[in-house]
């Protein structure tokens, strides 16, 4: 254990909006600058702590708990978190930052039209066609951040978005 806190950047957005394409872009830059950093993939993750998801509101409102908890943990133990989760609800992403102290919130604003366009994993495919339920944006709200610390926009390339993180630590004295 370091004895210093670590800080957790929570990137979210709808599906589909960019999330994990600049979560692997940040945390390449991170290990080419020597900070430790775990990933919180929210899909990963689900196949640990709700291997059957139904993705129901209680489910997630369990799931996001547990999630800001384990980043919590992790910070506290020296080591630099990234969530890599959609949290469709400001609360999911309110609780985790009063468990960890240097919280940032980074929003990927994306139209849903580019994120239906893109749908890498299906998702809005399935919501269209009744084989899904509950998918952000569409049949559940997703409430955007009122004032994250950094606004991406989901068209730049994601390597932007990475820097402009990494800047936003910087002038948080994060890093």
């Amino acid at each position: 254990m370091s004895g210093q806190q670590g800080f957790a950047v929570w990137i979210t957005g709808i599906p589909s909006s960019g999330k994990s394409t600049i979560t692997g872009e940040l945390a390449k830059k991170m290990h080419d600058i020597a900070l430790p950093v775990v990933v919180l993939e929210s899909d990963e993750m689900r196949t640990i702590l709700t291997p059957e998801a139904s993705y129901s509101q209680e489910e997630r409102d369990r799931f996001y708990r547990a999630l800001a908890a384990i980043g919590a943990l992790i910070t506290r133990n020296g080591i630099n978190v990234i969530y890599d989760a959609t949290a469709n609800k400001r609360a999911y992403r309110d609780h985790a930052r009063t468990l960890i102290p240097k919280f940032v919130e980074a929003y990927v604003r994306c139209p849903i039209e580019i994120c239906m366009q893109r749908d890498p994993k299906g998702i809005y495919r399935r919501a269209a066609a009744g084989e899904a339920s509950t998918v952000p944006g569409v049949q559940s709200p997703y409430e955007p951040p009122v004032n994250p610390e950094i606004t991406l926009d989901c068209q730049a390339p994601p390597a932007h978005g990475a820097d402009a993180i990494i800047e936003k630590l910087r002038q948080l004295l994060h890093i």
